[in-house]
Parts: C-alpha cells; structure tokens; sequence
C-alpha cells in the first residue's frame, strides 16, 4: 500500500484510543509508526537486484517484528511527543500504528511474510489495490476531522468506512472469482491456480489470471453492484518451463535467481513478448487483458556466474491509458 494510506490508517488506529490531551501526539506517533516498516526498501545489493524484493515485506512485516518497529518508532518520535505522552504510552501507540503496516500490505497484492522466520510463505489477499484513492481520501476527511476537533466519533467512522469498503472489496473479489470461475467451466479447462486482483486506483475493474496446461490465461472483469459481470477476454501465453530451459545451467547464479525469481511470482513465469530473453511475472501488466508484464530480469545465458538484472516495462502510452478507460467504463462490449 502507498505510505500516505499506511500512515492515515494508522494514524486512524492510535486515534481511536487516544483521550483529548494526547490526541494529536498519538495521531503523530501513529502515522509515523505506520510508515516505518516500509523502510525496508532501503535494503539493496548493487549487485543483486532480486534481494530487495526479497527483503521487501519481509522481516518489517512480520508479526514478530512488531514489538520491535514499535520500540524503534518510539524511539524516533519520543521527543516530539514527550510532553504529552509517557515513553510507556508512545510504545503503545507505536505498536499499534505499526501493526497496521503489514496487515494493510497483506491485504493488497504481492505478499506479505507474516510469519517470517518461521514460515517462507507470502500471504495476500488482493482485495485492495496498492493505490486506491477513494479509500485514501474517505480516511484522510475523518481522521482530519478527528485531528481538529480532537474527538474519538471521527476516528470511529474512520475505522468503520476503512471495514466496509474493505469488506465490499473481498465481495468484488468473490464476485470476480465466481465469474472466471464460470468462463473456466465453460472452457471445460483443468486449472492448476487462479488469481483475482483489482486494477489499479479501483474496485470495479479486476484483472484474472489463470494456468491452464501449461498456459497463463487473462481477462478483464467489470463489476458494478447490482449488475451482471462484464468479462473482457484477453491474451494467452505458454508458461515458461524455465527448469527444462535452463536445466543445463544448474548449479549457476542464473539458475537460482531464475528460481528466486519464479518464488516471487508464485509460478506465473512467462517471456516478455516485447523483450528478448526477459522473463516476466504474468500477474502484472498495464491492462487485465494483456500479458505483458510490468517487470522481469534478464536472463543473460553468456553470463551464467552474474546475477540477472531487473527491469520495469511499463507502457503508459494514450492508447494504454484509453483502453483502460474504456474497460472501467463499461465501453468496450465483453467478450
């Protein structure tokens, strides 16, 4: 999630227990808490780019971190806050606001290692996009509110407008799944794994990836409360079979970055249709419909003893933009 919503959700979190006195420390101390586990993104190798992806969402994230942010939090913010608050009661407030970090970031897409060092695992739930304005500015007018007059109601509706819109994205999302879930049945395909995630800054339309022997399905899915879903049919790809294709460089930094970099993206490998010897993750692209992917790393085979190199493809043209449009408004017929 963007570290503007981190820190108002957070902020939101430390207001809703804070008494008149304290109010505006611990929304400080809140917000500011929130943002501190993101600063893990500072954590990279120049010669190794896949370890701050690694390394991103990891440890900061974890559940058992969170006593630890929050001292460190504290630690930073203690002296802005001491006249109002006690180190004991700035502790709390920043384990508070810093335990919203990582469960916000598990509710987007990517992963979370909520259980780090115990478990490898990412865990998401893609039912928020990383940058939703709607949800962001709703948070941001009360806890605003909040933060002038100083009251609790404020930070109450907060709270309630961040669960039910949480709660109307996992029934989108629901929605979404039962959609794909019918064209795959119509298609009479064995699938081995789906993912359903919202596009970007929004609710309404949901990008659906699928494998199918051994080939990543896409489509589109428009849903507006009260309507029939609307499917956009979109463009196949064959996985990449990267451990057949690159069997002979076993053993090789190329090799286990490869394999790093398929963990990443949860399996969804595929060659970028646009660069050579670019393997993408076919989870992210800049349309529903299209695969092709947002980032990959180059698998220099001359080269089997260097670390790949990772690179972002985003295509931002007019026509891109207006396709997306058209798809969110409804203006393109389904398919």
């Amino acid at each position: 999630m963007d570290p503007v919503t981190h820190g108002l959700v957070g902020a939101t979190f430390t207001q809703s227990f804070a008494d008149k006195k304290s109010f505006r420390a611990a929304t400080l101390t809140g917000f500011t808490s929130a943002l501190l586990a993101d600063a893990d993104i500072f954590i990279s190798s120049s010669t190794d780019p896949l370890l701050n992806l690694e390394i991103h969402r990891q440890f900061t994230h974890s559940l058992l971190f969170i006593p630890v942010g929050a001292l460190i939090a504290t630690c930073l913010v203690w002296w802005f806050t001491r006249k109002y608050l006690t180190f004991k009661e700035t502790f709390l407030f920043s384990f508070a606001g810093y335990a919203t970090a990582g469960f916000m970031d598990y509710l987007t897409s990517y992963g979370v290692h909520l259980l780090w060092p115990f478990s490898g695992d990412r865990y998401a739930l893609d039912i928020i996009s990383v940058f939703d304005p709607v949800f962001t500015i709703g948070v941001l007018v009360f806890i605003t509110l909040a933060y002038i007059k100083r009251q609790n109601l404020y930070s109450g509706i907060a709270l309630a407008w961040i669960l039910l819109y949480l709660l109307f994205g996992y029934s989108q999302q629901q929605k979404a799944y039962r959609a794909i879930d019918q064209v795959i049945h119509n298609q009479g395909y064995a699938t081995k794994q789906t993912v359903v995630k919202p596009t970007i800054a929004n609710q309404l339309l949901w990008s659906a990836r699928y494998i199918s022997a051994d080939t990543v399905y896409s489509y589109g899915v428009r849903l507006i409360p009260f309507s029939e879903p609307q499917i956009y049919k979109g463009q196949t790809a064959p996985l990449l079979d990267w451990q057949s294709e690159y069997s002979d460089l076993k053993g090789t930094t190329l090799y286990r970055d490869i394999r790093r970099f398929s963990d990443l993206s949860n399996g969804y490998l595929i060659s970028h249709p646009d660069h050579k010897n670019v393997i993408g993750d076919a989870r992210y692209s800049m349309l529903p419909t299209i695969l092709s992917p947002l980032w990959g790393i180059s698998a220099d085979t001359s080269r089997p003893n260097k670390h790949v190199s990772f690179d972002t493809y985003r295509d931002a043209r007019s026509e891109v933009r207006k396709a997306y449009i058209d798809m969110l408004m409804g203006r393109i017929s389904d398919h």
